[in-house]
């Protein structure tokens, strides 16, 4: 049977649409960067905070990837480009940006990840893929940070950050495993 090719923007009849698919194929990845550092550029601006261009650069590298980037991942694609910064620098930027919440940490991977919501202050839930590496940070869900809110509460417990990190296997990869497997 010949193969079928259709643009990643077209319904597959088997697999559903590029969002239900994937989320790096739901969207224009570049406005999505550029929606990004708009933001952030607005935020540090009313917040009397200054987004050097390094800092901003680190960001963008950020936004450009959906898989979690460290410290040095970040040097490395900076080194690249001909930039020469000292880690320190690195981690300067990066608290700078989780300062700003322009950015979150993802403790179990070290390393971090474009915030979603800037404007306003969250924990964050997090789907990370063990096989493919992207993560997705999702919506607040009332239930869960009420049922936390309340747990916290009970055990007078003060949270000075929160996320929750929930590892598995995304879509993507899901379905990969099913082409493969459908293959043997």
């Amino acid at each position: 049977m010949p193969a079928v090719f259709r643009p990643l923007s077209a319904p597959d009849p088997e697999h559903g649409t590029p969002a239900q698919r994937s989320p790096a194929l739901a969207h224009d990845h570049s406005r999505c960067v550029n929606s990004a550092l708009a933001s952030a550029e607005r935020l540090c601006l009313a917040a009397g905070a200054r987004l050097t261009p390094l800092r901003k650069r680190v960001l963008e590298l950020v936004w450009a990837s959906h898989k979690p980037l460290g410290a040095y991942e970040l040097l490395d694609q900076l080194a690249q480009e001909g930039h020469k910064p000292a880690p320190p620098t690195i981690y300067r930027a990066l608290d700078f940006l989780l300062q700003h919440q322009l950015v979150h940490r993802i403790t179990s991977l070290n390393a971090f990840l474009g915030c979603t919501h800037p404007e306003h202050a969250h924990g964050g839930y997090f789907l990370i893929c063990q096989h493919c590496n992207t993560a997705q940070e999702l919506d607040a869900v009332a239930g869960i940070t009420s049922a936390i809110d309340a747990a916290t509460a009970a055990a007078n417990f003060t949270v000075t950050h929160g996320a929750l990190e929930l590892m598995g296997t995304c879509q993507a990869c899901q379905h990969s495993a099913e082409l493969s497997h459908d293959k043997n």
